[in-house]
């Protein structure tokens, strides 16, 4: 819940300061855990995952910060930061977990460590996952800012069946060759051993 609500957070923060206020206006520029949490992306479908899975695998969503993209100001070059905000935002944040660890953590409250070193691969992992180019992943964003318009259109067409395309993914074991030597490579670099 941490991780998703500094990742819609970081959407609608961009979005607001690039000249879309829809965020704000429907209560979504908050922190708030509560103000993001979607009954079937965030509750429902993580639960049932979890438990088809036998508890080996959980995957979920927040409610999606709500962005009219026409009311940015480059809406084409715009969608391309709104797009990075949240994976960024995750970055972000697990560097300040790591920075905060060898700070403070670290030589008192080991207990509290373990905690830290879940959110750090927890917004590791949010970060690397939304980038990939699958809509409606905020890669996808970020790739329909930068494609000719003549190839956005044909792109766009697979959105309503992006999640099975994730899906799909998830159960061949893809993303075990391309999600997770990526995230291997980035906490490597922060020297957080799990």
């Amino acid at each position: 819940m941490v991780a998703m609500s500094i990742h819609e957070f970081a959407h609608g923060w961009m979005a607001d300061k690039l000249g879309d206020h829809t965020a704000r206006y429907s209560g979504r520029l908050t922190l708030n855990p509560f103000a993001h949490i979607d009954l079937i992306g965030t509750v429902l479908l993580p639960l049932f995952i979890f438990i088809a899975s036998g508890g080996r695998f959980v995957f979920g969503s927040a409610k999606p910060v709500p962005i009219n993209y026409w009311a940015l100001r480059n809406p084409k070059r715009d969608l391309i930061w709104v797009g990075l905000s949240g994976p960024l935002a995750n970055l972000i944040f697990a560097f300040l977990m790591t920075f905060l660890i060898r700070l403070f953590i670290i030589p008192f409250i080991p207990r509290f460590t373990f905690i830290f070193f879940r959110l750090i691969l927890i917004n590791v992992v949010l970060c690397v996952f939304n980038l990939l180019p699958i809509p409606p992943l905020d890669g996808s964003r970020i790739l329909i800012g930068i494609l000719p318009p003549e190839f956005v259109n044909k792109y766009i067409r697979i959105e309503p069946y992006g999640f099975f395309i994730i899906m799909l993914m998830f159960f061949l074991g893809i993303f075990d060759i391309i999600l997770w030597p990526i995230v291997r490579i980035i906490i490597g670099f922060l020297r957080i051993t799990f």
